[in-house]
């Protein structure tokens, strides 16, 4: 049985999936990382996956979200005004707390296969990096995870393009795979050739908010109302597509979602405030599921990985 770990994108929340993670590598003795064969992520989860691919054990990486969020979230009064016309928040502060933490690894150095989706604003192609796991992927792995880490969390309005070395403009992947589920598994029976028939995904999101559009669904509003509201359409259908195609190919019972539902604002992509609460959550829910993910991810671990081209 090959096994897939997803996790969404979702900023400052990505500190529930760390520490669903880190609790469950607390039960278990051992990491993660060394019972999947794949892993995805995007945007925060992209950070997750390139630091659990890397060997960092999820508490830490979990720490690292503690440090990052007020380091990074922090928004000075003169960039709040301007939002309208300059993103929210600097890249500075989260590339200097990356490189701190992922040093000059590259993806290449990853001891499970990546994908990590972006977005490229030249061509409004998809631009998913990933590990030299197939003979044709002879590029990424030469990528700095820093590089790939910032270009897959630059999220629109929030962070600026990251521009690459070699000049390409990539935003965060969020844009259109903020649940990389569907991404994976097409990679993991598109590319990899694994049969549908053994692949087991677990997928993380960063907890649920239930669609609310109000009075969107009976009356004729216009953009001044749906403005604030399509990030909400976006996100919601895209996840169900992405968690749709993910059980169509491969079986809704071999695909185990685990995002909590909760109230609407109850969390944020910037919210450092609920840390704490989020860290809670993460432990709550790995409390919860721990019996049976034991039972069907974690009985023995992957089949080594090597990478083509290093």
């Amino acid at each position: 049985m090959r096994q897939i770990l997803s996790i969404d994108g979702g900023g400052i929340k990505g500190v529930f999936p760390a520490s669903f993670l880190a609790a469950i590598e607390s039960v278990l003795g051992d990491e993660v990382v060394k019972y999947f064969d794949l892993i995805a992520g995007t945007s925060t989860g992209g950070i997750i996956a390139l630091g659990l691919g890397l060997g960092f054990p999820a508490a830490q990486i979990l720490e690292l979200y503690e440090h990052l969020g007020p380091k990074v979230f922090t928004n000075s009064g003169i960039r709040g005004l301007l939002r309208l016309g300059f993103s929210k928040y600097d890249a500075k502060p989260l590339r200097e707390t990356l490189e701190v933490q992922f040093g000059d690894k590259r993806l290449g150095d990853s001891q499970a296969r990546l994908v990590i989706p972006t977005l490229n604003l030249e061509t409004g192609e998809v631009h998913i990096y990933k590990t030299s796991h197939h003979p044709r992927f002879e590029m990424d792995f030469r990528e700095r995870a820093v590089d790939v880490a910032l270009a897959t969390a630059a999220a629109p309005t929030y962070f600026p393009t990251h521009r690459t070395a070699l000049g390409i403009p990539l935003v965060d992947g969020g844009t259109w795979a903020n649940n990389p589920i569907g991404v994976a598994v097409v990679e993991a029976i598109g590319v990899l050739g694994w049969s549908a028939d053994f692949i087991r995904v677990l997928s993380l999101g960063c907890t649920t908010t239930p669609l609310d559009v109000k009075h969107g669904r009976d009356m004729r509003l216009g953009v001044g109302y749906w403005a604030f509201k399509f990030t909400d359409v976006f996100m919601s259908g895209q996840s169900s597509a992405a968690l749709g195609t993910a059980q169509v190919l491969i079986g809704h019972d071999d695909v185990y979602r685990i995002s909590p539902s909760v109230a609407h604002g109850r969390f944020s992509l910037d919210g450092i405030r609920e840390i704490d609460s989020l860290k809670g959550l993460g432990a709550t829910e790995a409390r919860k599921h721990i019996p049976m993910l034991r039972e069907r991810f974690f009985t023995s671990h992957a089949e080594p990985f090597a990478q083509f081209h290093k």
